[in-house]
């Protein structure tokens, strides 16, 4: 599937790099480069809201870069939002329709080949001992690009929610664009000479579509 450079929301109000009430968010499918993102905007001078419970490994040796408690969004634990205001934080594609509307957020959608995706999940999963093939990759492609239609929708729909999307691909083959992008999405505030030396091409290692197009 291919997605656009960049589609960016509007908000009326985007130049600080952290205004009081506004949440920056980075996003995707899992496996899709979010944890790469956040330690760049963590280099480039962003404060961001980590716990520090999930742990570096072989699938993500620079860390996650996760707050244990986003995971209970859809239960309705907001409490932890105020703590969130002028910092960056991860929430997967599938919560984010639980985030609450009395708050304005910047996201940063990650978007990486589909074959990919599912090439690093598979390895993820069969080195936790975990079954990796439960379902094939077609259906499961199917499912992932219904959910990420689903999820562009709602986004596009949200008048307190502006998006930038990022190609997870092309940003490890010319990080230099893509990290201008983020600069300017969130206020050309961040040091970006930092932040590129965080995107690493050796952390490419489930390339399985070479760009072309």
């Amino acid at each position: 599937m291919a997605w656009p450079e960049n589609m960016m929301g509007s908000l009326e109000d985007q130049a600080p790099l952290a205004p009081t009430g506004v949440i920056t968010v980075v996003s995707g499918l899992p496996r899709s480069g979010t944890s790469m993102i956040m330690k760049a905007l963590e280099a480039g001078g962003m404060a961001v809201l980590t716990d520090g419970l999930r742990v570096a490994d072989p699938d993500n040796p620079k860390g996650y870069y996760e707050f244990e408690r986003v995971k209970a969004l859809s239960k309705g634990d907001h409490d932890w939002l105020p703590e969130a205001e002028g910092k960056v934080v991860k929430v997967i594609s599938a919560l984010l329709e639980h985030l609450p509307a009395d708050y304005t957020y910047r996201v940063i959608f990650m978007h990486r080949e589909m074959a990919e995706v599912l090439a690093s999940q598979r390895k993820m999963l069969a080195r936790r001992g975990e079954a990796a093939d439960a379902v094939a990759d077609e259906e499961l492609a199917r499912l992932f690009e219904k959910h990420l239609r689903k999820v562009r929708g709602w986004l596009a729909a949200q008048p307190n929610i502006a998006v930038l999307d990022i190609d997870y691909n092309r940003m490890l083959l010319d990080p230099g664009p893509y990290i201008s992008q983020v600069n300017a999405f969130l206020g050309n505030g961040l040091d970006v000479t930092k932040m590129a030396t965080v995107v690493d091409p050796d952390l490419y290692r489930n390339r399985v579509v070479y760009l072309t197009r």
